[in-house]
């Protein structure tokens, strides 16, 4: 910058606050790619997600959700994230304020050999003066203030509090993740328990078909290959329920993980057999209403924490380049000195100075900050602009995947019910003899298979739920500030409200 032009420029952001580096300025929904509709036909509406689980009308996942919410590990390492934003605000806001430091001291000095008088009395008599010790006190303050001229620190500030309110909306995003991701556990839970429950009762028709082939090869009315064929069914079914235990099992040490327990810990609580929760149909009066488009960029923590990241980034900008431009500094000083504490106050000095710094050479280490810094700014909308679209994709599949499961839902029960009937037919015909145990397995088959089918596809639907229920950011409240959170130690969640814990 030519010296003629310091002067004015000084003068000028003095007079207007003026502040280097572009202002944030939110992006519109066309800027964001956002269409004005669906590309799938989804049901209109917007009710309260806030407590989603709620409309499954089963309180063992009400329960379990909840208190995920209270006591995730994940949540409090969220948490702990938004205090350090926090203090992370607080330091740049310093920077705007002037600094003041206080010092003190006390040095005594004692004459270990010599340096003292020595004098003659008219008595003649000598002596020695002067040789013992001395004590000085002194006090200072020191205070120092730069001039934030070309906004350099309000955009520090700016950006860290973009940065602070981010880091609430994550709290917020990390909370959806673990309800969502409790809930699909839960479903998991339920399917394998329906699954346990289908595989020993077909290894009890198993069981049944092999002590029929046995007294059918006794009889001489059968070769000894339909005993073999009853054992080998047997024992594949028998097989399968280790495998679905364990399964169960891992579902279950995942929730007890969820809700900040043992693995082990919820085991009795989901003793009791429950069916999987089904929640409310796609269509209907009390179906998911999926809303606009446009309703993502406020629903979703996720996305909002980007935009947040998008405005840190921009402020960030600033901040770059007002290290372009000369820094002001004003210090001062007030000491005093005296050899006794009484005295301390009688003599104080004080000081007042200006300084200025203006960056002449660095090879250009600050002019590729403000580059560097603006490259940054265009990859936070780049990923903000994904989250946008990558939640609208969410939300789309979820709306196609519960309509496509709620389909197979309805083929798969009408499937089921022909498999049962094709079974008990084909087991009282083997039972009379009139077909043989090839026939009789493969109807049986044809059963367990069917039963599972519906199972999966009632574990399906209630999966495709929970996605289109968190894909439409349910779970937390918009109009509530996360950010409070940050001068709380913990948090639970009982219903749809944040309260501190001990």
């Amino acid at each position: 910058m030519p010296p003629q032009a310091l002067a004015p420029s000084l003068v000028l952001c003095l007079l207007s606050g003026c502040a280097a580096g572009p202002d944030y300025v939110p992006s519109s929904a066309a800027q964001l790619g956002v269409p004005d509709q669906w590309s799938v036909t989804a049901p209109p509406g917007g009710e309260d997600l806030t407590a989603w689980w709620r409309k499954f009308d089963d309180p063992v996942l009400t329960q379990l959700v909840e208190q995920a919410a209270g006591a995730n590990l994940d949540l409090a390492q969220a948490q702990a994230r938004l205090r350090q934003a926090r203090e992370a605000l607080v330091i740049s806001r310093a920077a705007l304020l002037p600094s003041l430091s206080g010092s003190g001291s006390v040095n005594r000095t004692e004459t270990l050999k010599g340096g003292g008088t020595t004098l003659t009395l008219p008595d003649g008599t000598v002596t020695t003066t002067g040789g013992g010790g001395s004590t000085s006190f002194t006090l200072g303050l020191d205070a120092s203030y730069q001039l934030d001229l070309f906004g350099g620190n309000r955009r520090a500030v700016e950006a860290s509090r973009a940065q602070f309110e981010g880091a609430g909306f994550d709290y917020a995003a990390t909370l959806l993740t673990v309800e969502s991701e409790l809930a699909r556990n839960y479903v998991l839970a339920r399917g394998y328990q329906a699954q346990i429950a289908n595989a020993r009762a077909s290894l009890a028709i198993q069981d049944e078909n092999l002590e029929i082939a046995r007294w059918r090869v006794m009889a001489g009315l059968v070769s000894s290959l339909d005993e073999q064929q009853a054992r080998s069914s047997r024992a594949q079914a028998a097989a399968a329920i280790p495998s679905l235990e364990q399964q169960y099992n891992a579902a279950v040490s995942r929730i007890g993980v969820l809700t900040g327990q043992a693995p082990g810990a919820v085991k009795p609580l989901l003793e009791t057999v429950r069916r999987i929760p089904r929640g409310p149909d796609m269509v209907g009066p009390d179906g998911v209403g999926v809303g606009i488009p446009a309703n993502v960029l406020r629903q979703r923590p996720d996305v909002r924490a980007a935009e947040r990241n998008l405005a840190a980034t921009t402020a960030q900008i600033g901040v770059a380049r007002a290290q372009l431009y000369p820094q002001l500094t004003i210090s001062g000083s007030l000491d005093t000195n005296a050899r006794s504490f009484s005295g301390l106050f009688d003599t104080i000095t004080g000081g007042l100075f200006g300084g200025i710094s203006q960056a002449i050479f660095n090879g250009g280490r600050l002019n590729a900050q403000v580059r560097s810094n603006e490259a940054a700014a265009q990859g936070a909308f780049a990923a903000y602009k994904s989250s946008v679209l990558t939640a609208l994709e969410d939300v789309e599949n979820a709306v196609v995947a519960l309509r496509s499961a709620e389909t197979r839902e309805k083929e798969l029960a009408e499937a089921l019910d022909a498999a049962s009937s094709s079974a008990l037919l084909a087991r009282m015909q083997y039972r009379s003899g009139l077909t043989d145990f090839t026939t009789l397995n493969t109807q049986e088959a044809a059963l367990v298979s069917a039963r599972n089918g519906l199972v999966q596809a009632h574990a399906d639907r209630a999966n495709a739920l929970v996605a289109l229920y968190d894909a439409l950011g349910g779970g937390w409240d918009a109009r509530q500030d996360y950010t409070t959170l940050a001068g709380r130690p913990a948090v639970a969640r009982q219903g749809t409200k944040a309260q501190e814990t001990d």
